[in-house]
Formats: structure tokens, sequence, C-alpha cells
């Protein structure tokens, strides 16, 4: 590996969105990169779709063979709180990051000048303020494929950090196996996860990637409930049915050896700081480098097919 960076700074934002609000979920959003900045953050982590947040339980009137036009009304009004990227709000977000001199990665729901598709997509900000990655989930989960389409493109890509490559997969996207591999064979340091899972399987899942990438896993969730949703959405009894605390939260960081650097946080709204030691990620390697001295290659092969 190059030389890496001692220590990196993380500011882990577990916050509630502004659902179906792109205007507000900005506002929001920016006020957080501020309180951020003034702890000297050098990695600003937020969750995924934190703008305009996850619909959580909701249908959009989709049944097997059908729809109906209710649930049409509120895709609309997701679709049109979705962003551009780049467009007006990614300009916002450079600008914030510039600010703060810090790195930004920020979960959006990403909509195309091409198309009316919707995708599920990270995206990371140099403290430059240029938007260096864009990540589009490669396989929306269950219903989760009637609001998002496939990524078409943007598979995985990396940035080179002083701390190293940094990548993320969304979600469910770390349950598979090889999308794994292809963040290990590019060297990633550091392992960016938006998601909303709250479930104890999720940790046990999160401790073993660490363990497999010797990487630090950050593991970025949100914090929302019911009465976050719009009350004037087309499906209130889709939305009564949820818990009062629809998803828990449970960000943490965890370091190449599985440990927590920070304890899940669980129920609330708050902006968990760390400094991580990377010199850890080669030492960590020493006995396990899972795409260098580990691996196989003669008997056991791994290809990138498009990027």
């Amino acid at each position: 590996m190059k030389d890496l960076k001692n220590t990196c700074r993380i500011a882990l934002v577990q916050a509630t969105p502004v659902m179906f609000d792109k205007a507000k979920g900005l506002e929001k959003t920016l006020g957080l990169i501020e309180d951020a900045a003034k702890q000297n953050a050098e990695l600003i982590v937020f969750p995924e779709l934190f703008i305009p947040g996850y619909p959580y339980g909701m249908t959009f009137g989709f049944t097997v063979g059908s729809r109906n036009a209710d649930g049409r009304k509120d895709w609309k009004v997701y679709y049109d709180n979705s962003i551009l990227v780049p467009g007006p709000e990614t300009e916002a977000l450079g600008k914030a990051a510039k600010a703060a001199n810090a790195y930004l990665s920020i979960g959006v729901s990403e909509r195309v000048e091409e198309s009316a598709t919707l995708y599920n997509t990270n995206i990371i900000f140099n403290p430059q303020g240029e938007l260096v990655y864009v990540h589009r989930k490669l396989k929306p989960t269950g219903a989760e494929r009637v609001v998002w389409g496939d990524a078409d493109k943007l598979y995985f890509p990396v940035v080179d950090t002083p701390w190293g490559n940094m990548g993320s997969l969304i979600c469910w996207e770390s349950y598979m196996p090889l999308a794994r591999v292809a963040l290990y064979e590019k060297g990633v340091s550091i392992y960016i996860s938006p998601n909303t899972n709250d479930n104890d399987e999720w940790l046990a899942t999160i401790r073993h990637i660490a363990i497999e990438g010797h990487c630090y896993f950050i593991n970025s969730d949100m914090y929302f409930k019911r009465s976050d949703y719009p009350a004037d959405l087309h499906c209130p009894e889709e939305i009564a049915r949820l818990n009062e605390t629809v998803c828990r939260g449970g960000s943490c960081i965890v370091d190449p050896y599985g440990h927590y650097v920070t304890e899940p946080v669980w129920d609330k709204e708050e902006i968990i700081y760390a400094d991580i030691d990377m010199q850890a990620v080669p030492a960590s390697r020493m006995e396990f480098d899972a795409c260098g001295h580990y691996s196989r290659p003669d008997v056991l092969k791994f290809e990138f097919l498009d990027e």
C-alpha cells in the first residue's frame, strides 16, 4: 500500500431526513456539515438516501400486475424531490465540503436528465468541493425495485485519499460477495456503507466485513419516526402500520480487526466523531490480505466485466 496519513477524523452523521422535501433536506444537511466542520472533521459521512429520505413501508400502489393512481401521485412527489447529479443540490453540497475542508459522502435519490428512472446513489466530494465519486446501487433490494433502477454504470469507483482508497457499497450490496471483492481488489482502506439496517444480523455482517477486508467499516444509518412522513401522502394506512420508530439507527465504526471504534448509537440523532488509526490497516493485513498474499489467483479468478 502507499503511505497513509496516520489518522482520519470522521464525523458520522446519524440524523433524520426531511422526508420527500429536497429543499429542506439540503438545508438540514448543510447545517450538519457546518456542525461537523467546527469539530475539524476530515471525512463527513451521511446515510443512504438522506435526500429526500428512505420511504420505508410504502408500496406506491404497486401489486403484482397492477398499480393505482394514488400511489403514482406519491411516487411523483418522491421523483420531484430526487436530485440531479450533478445539479443545483450537488453544487451546494460541494461548496459546503469546500468550506468544511473535508471529504463528504452522502446518499441521495438520483434522477437523470435522459429518463425518468431513479437511482439509489452515493456521492462523494473532495475538500476542494469537487464531485469525485458517484456510485449507483447495483440491485435495489426487494420492493425497492419499483422505485429505483439497477445501476447501469458507475459500479465500483474508489477515491484516492490521504488515507488510502475509499469506496462504498449501499445497504444490502454488502451481502453480495463479489461486490465486496471488487472493493477489496481496489485496495479500500475505508469502506463506507450508507444503509437503512437497524437489526442485530447487520451488526454481525459489518464486523465480518471489516475483518474480511481488513479495512475500516463506516456503518452509516439514519434515525426516523412514523411522524416524519409527510401528512399529505395518499397512503395513510401504510404509514399507520409502521412502528412509531421506523429506523433506530445503529451507526458505528468498526476497525480492521472487527472491533468497535465507536459503539452503535440507537434511537437518536447524533454526529459520531472518531479519530481512526490508519496504520492499523496495513498492520492488520500481515497474516491475511484478501487480494494479496492470501489470495490464490492460480485457482480462483476474479475479473471486472464492465467498469
